[in-house]
């Protein structure tokens, strides 16, 4: 009897991104079939049963498949926007100095507090709509902006919301631990008990969070009350992420390692043992060059350090309205590959594979394999490295979310 499928997508060539398979697992004659929302087959034309039957059968056209795009690290869901501080900084002050005169974070903190979850929903429809349109199937999501228990929870919901008014695997992340808001008179310590105490059995009893993040940074918050926050997340079941080394090496992508971190974001300062700990705990290293390139920072992340250790490099916008309001995947894989010099297979693993298994996803999504999630964006495109090379152009002809 015939093998029945929802959909066959044929005469395609196929990016399947395997690990298992040397750069990129192309196929050249590629097939995949769904069944269900899952891919039941993807592989060579030759190995598909020839009388496969379908419901529907779409021919590809020669054109080229790959995962659907993961952007597993943004600030999606806020109030406001930041275009003023953005001609402070053209004027010559620097994220710090603008942070520390009660704008940056705090300043969108005053804006997310105003609005209501409709208004939350309503503002980052629009970013999300633009990740879409470039291939994007699963996207992160972080709170951070309210630092208070009502208004974190609140951008949590409004991220769980957008992703029922839209096609897209949402992933959210509770990070309450991002700034310290004016109501705490500089007490850092009282605010992260706050933190531990309410905010994230809160959000765990509301299972508004699939993953907890943190600022560990000079202007944040500091080793000792980051590892407070992730022993709070362990003990109440959810795993952790942070972001790490971005203004300066306070050891954040070692801490990270030690509380077993899905992965370590920024990390443009992070030396050798940092990376050899990322190495040994199979912490993910997200590189977001949009943040890089809008605050104008000068210090690389350490991508040959990466690679010479084995660390696996995710990239991602880090859309967020102060230091990236970047809402393309394609740019910032140009972006990985011109400023940090990551190749053409590395940035595509990058906002495929790579960023499933720094959200703790892959085995759901992020590679053409039997079994997954069948999320996909087919391009027109010659070959792979047009996704990279181009700027501000968008070849996506279709994007598949589950199957459809």
């Amino acid at each position: 009897m015939a093998e029945r499928f929802d959909r066959i997508w044929h005469n395609a060539r196929l990016a399947t991104v395997r690990g298992d398979l040397p750069d990129l697992g192309v196929i050249e004659r590629g097939v995949i079939a769904a069944r269900e929302g899952r891919i039941a087959f993807a592989g060579s034309h030759s190995d598909f049963p020839s009388d496969a039957d379908a419901a529907e059968r779409i021919d590809c056209g020669g054109r080229w498949i790959t995962p659907g795009l993961v952007d597993c690290h943004t600030h999606l869901v806020f109030g406001g926007n930041r275009a003023h501080e953005f001609e402070l900084r053209l004027k010559g002050a620097s994220y710090e100095e603008i942070a520390r005169a009660g704008g940056g974070i705090v300043s969108t903190v005053a804006a997310t507090r105003a609005s209501s979850e409709a208004e939350l929903v309503a503002g980052a429809l629009p970013r999300l709509d633009a990740l879409i349109a470039e291939g994007a199937t699963t996207v992160e999501i972080k709170s951070g902006y309210g630092l208070n228990t009502e208004t974190e929870m609140r951008q949590l919901s409004a991220a769980r919301s957008v992703g029922r008014n839209r096609p897209v695997g949402i992933r959210t992340t509770f990070l309450g631990a991002h700034a310290l808001p004016p109501e705490a008179d500089g007490d850092k310590d009282r605010y992260i008990e706050l933190v531990c105490r309410e905010m994230l059995p809160a959000v765990v009893q509301a299972g508004l969070a699939d993953v907890v993040d943190a600022f560990m940074e000079g202007i944040a918050f500091s080793k000792d009350q980051t590892a407070r926050v992730f022993r709070a997340a362990k003990a109440l079941g959810l795993p952790v992420k942070l972001h790490a080394d971005q203004l300066s090496n306070l050891g954040g992508a070692a801490l990270a390692s030690e509380f077993s971190a899905l992965s370590a974001d920024h990390l443009e300062h992070t030396d050798e043992a940092g990376v050899a700990a990322m190495a040994r705990a199979g912490t993910v290293a997200v590189l977001l060059p949009g943040a890089f390139y809008f605050i104008r920072e000068t210090m690389k992340p350490p991508v040959e350090l990466f690679r010479a250790h084995g660390v696996n490099m995710a990239l991602a916008t880090d859309c967020n309205p102060g230091s990236s309001p970047l809402t393309s995947l394609l740019l910032a894989m140009n972006m990985g590959a011109t400023l940090f010099r990551m190749t053409v297979a590395e940035c595509l693993a990058g906002v495929t594979r790579e960023g499933a298994r720094a959200l703790g996803i892959l085995g759901e999504t992020g590679t053409l394999e039997a079994g997954k999630r069948c999320d996909l964006a087919i391009w027109d495109i010659e070959r792979p490295a047009e996704l990279i090379y181009r700027m501000g152009f968008n070849p996506l002809h279709r994007r598949v979310w589950r199957g459809r």
